[in-house]
């Protein structure tokens, strides 16, 4: 399982991680026929926007601890950076309200780079003060 501060965005399913629920938007529905939703989710080490899909948007709610199996961190469809299970992806509650958890910082709003010496991954480029909206 990997913590949430060593997760970095990639076009692989590779993110296999345990976290909390705190907060979860109001379901919207995409073009006629896909529903999502955005939710905060944390665990000890940090937080990040998680993508909900369809069905996903009523089976979870805040305070549900989920384990995310072979998840995506990329790039939504509104340019968004976030934590999904994506296709090849699983999300499964496997408790609640009690876990550890930090509110920062926010993977999915520092800002990414492609590495210099490997254009296939993603680096830190910085993180926005506590005094940016």
């Amino acid at each position: 399982m990997v913590s949430l501060k060593d997760i970095a965005p990639s076009a692989q399913n590779n993110i296999n991680t345990q976290f909390i629920i705190l907060e979860k938007s109001k379901t919207t529905t995409m073009e006629g026929q896909y529903k999502c939703c955005l939710g905060l989710v944390a665990d000890e080490t940090a937080a990040v926007n998680f993508q909900f899909w369809q069905d996903e948007c009523e089976a979870f709610e805040a305070g549900d601890i989920v384990r995310l199996t072979n998840g995506i961190f990329s790039f939504s469809h509104h340019n968004n950076l976030v934590l999904r299970a994506g296709k090849k992806g699983k999300i499964e509650k496997v408790g609640e309200f009690t876990m550890v958890f930090v509110e920062t910082p926010n993977m999915s709003k520092i800002s990414w780079v492609r590495d210099p010496n490997n254009s296939n991954k993603y680096v830190q480029q910085g993180v926005p003060s506590a005094s940016m909206p």
